[in-house]
């Protein structure tokens, strides 16, 4: 019996990726009753990486309230695996785009405040490992806000602190470490992000990824500008590291700063599933996300695993709500496996789509 992984990944604002999953299953069922089906819910780092290694390992989920992206309070869950030795928070919780309506959206503003209370959380409880997944953010802040929750201060040439937000950055005159949190050289501190971008530059994290926080041309470049001096004042090294520009520079803060090991949250979370072992007994690999485009091949769970079937010569199926005009120059690894599939007949609306994603998607592949 031929056999298919399916591991999608979320589908942002419409499906988590055990429902695409799921979805995507109950149309195959009936459109190829034939075939054996192996679900393998994707997470990359981003929102979703705490269900996927929950499933994967087993655990438990605990909420605490923090501040989000803006400073409203916000309920926010993360996982403990390994009988509570281990701490997977995924920054989306507490300071994700998700959390914002789009007008909203303001990276000069925004903070990792809230992210740094649910690490303090993990630490004030023992554990001894901390899992940071960095996909889905609002925040271009340089991990400023979660850190001073953990008793850094980020001062001003007056020694004033300063506010919230990346625009802020901009005036930094010195860090103060000493009430940073006792436990934090205690800790194994695993970053995981789901894409390679430094810090700075065009394919930085205010050029790459500011706009969909709400980002301006003008936007962009102040706070490329910030960044660029809290990486002069800190450490100017890290800021080369693969994945430091992740989640508005909270990979670099967490590597200068706070001990943090950069890795990929895909890499992470696939050896979790054993997913080299799955991908070795399929015979086709559909995947997906909510939008294909030139981040896809730069770090992403689907563009990752599109390129390992590949390379084991796998028949490859990438499905996308959203496929970018750019998504040619930075996708051109997957020219020959990808098939894009939209989720609603033509002429469908786009808030009607999302609002069936799933039905639409299960009807589309039967």
């Amino acid at each position: 019996m031929s056999r298919w992984l399916v591991a999608p990944q979320e589908f942002k604002g419409t499906l988590t990726a055990a429902e695409a999953a799921s979805a995507l299953a109950e149309g195959l069922r009936q459109g190829a009753p034939g075939v054996e089906l192996d679900l393998a819910p994707l997470a990359d780092g981003g929102p979703g990486t705490v269900d996927a290694l929950l499933a994967g390992l087993g655990g438990e989920r605990v909420t605490h309230t923090v501040q989000g992206p803006l400073g409203a309070p916000v309920r926010a869950t993360y996982g403990l695996l390994d009988a509570g030795r281990t701490a997977v928070i995924e920054m989306a919780a507490a300071s994700g785009l998700s959390l914002l309506t789009p007008d909203q959206r303001d990276p000069r503003r925004t903070t990792t405040l809230g992210t740094g209370e649910l690490i303090r959380q993990a630490l004030d409880r023992g554990c001894e490992r901390l899992i940071l997944g960095l996909g889905g953010s609002a925040t271009n802040d340089g991990g400023t806000g979660a850190l001073t929750a953990l008793g850094f201060q980020f001062l001003d040439a007056h020694g004033a602190p300063l506010p919230p937000g990346g625009a802020a950055l901009k005036r930094l005159a010195r860090v103060e470490t000493s009430g940073r949190h006792p436990r934090l050289t205690e800790v194994e501190v695993l970053v995981a992000t789901d894409v390679t971008a430094p810090l700075l530059g065009p394919d930085g994290a205010s050029r790459l990824f500011g706009p969909q926080k709400g980002a301006d041309e003008d936007t962009v470049a102040e706070l490329d500008s910030a960044l660029a001096r809290l990486a002069e004042v800190v450490a100017p090294g890290p800021a080369q590291l693969p994945g430091a520009g992740a989640a508005g520079g909270f990979g670099y803060g967490l590597a200068a700063l706070a001990g943090g090991r950069i890795v990929s949250g895909y890499e992470l979370v696939a050896r979790t599933l054993r997913l080299s072992e799955r991908l070795a007994a399929a015979e086709a690999v559909l995947t997906g996300e909510g939008r294909f485009d030139r981040q896809t091949a730069l770090g992403k769970g689907p563009g990752s695993l599109a390129r390992e079937a590949r390379a084991l010569g796998k028949r490859t199926v990438m499905f996308a709500g959203i496929v970018a005009p750019d998504a040619d120059a930075g996708a051109s690894p997957f020219d020959d496996v990808v098939e894009v599939s939209t989720l609603a007949p033509p002429g469908l609306s786009h808030a009607e789509a999302l609002r069936h994603a799933g039905a639409w998607w299960a009807s589309q592949h039967r």
